[in-house]
């Protein structure tokens, strides 16, 4: 008598699909970020309030953040229903073509976002 195991547990296939139809949507949230960094710059260059400055930057890192998300999903997908259960087909999927593109995007888009944490933000004016 035979015993098989199955092969992904229901809850890595569901969190699979879930994240291809979220990784579909990285294009689409990468050039919303992209285009409030270019209205951000619009108006720092126009010389607005701080304040104004602020909201601008506070919309960048919210658009960086979902495209940030977009792209995790996006490799989470990439790598297979079978890398949610097991470490080391995530580890095999990483070294594929397609797995370090994506690793690499999401990467990319951590660091882009953490450096405007840190140097693109402008704080609170103190009263």
């Amino acid at each position: 008598m035979a015993f098989f195991r199955p092969r992904v547990s229901r809850e890595a296939e569901v969190r699979f699909l879930a994240d291809q139809e979220v990784g579909k949507t990285f294009g689409d949230k990468l050039e919303r970020a992209r285009a409030a960094e270019q209205q951000m710059l619009r108006i720092e260059a126009g010389g607005a309030s701080l304040v104004e400055v602020r909201e601008a930057a506070l919309e960048v890192d919210r658009t960086l953040t979902d495209a940030l998300r977009a792209a995790e999903a996006a490799q989470r997908s990439t790598f297979g229903v079978k890398s949610y259960d097991d470490r080391i087909a995530r580890r095999k999927a990483k070294a594929t073509p397609d797995g370090a593109l994506w690793t690499s995007e999401v990467e990319r888009l951590r660091t882009l976002r953490e450096r405007h944490r840190l140097t693109g933000i402008p704080r609170k004016a103190s009263i």
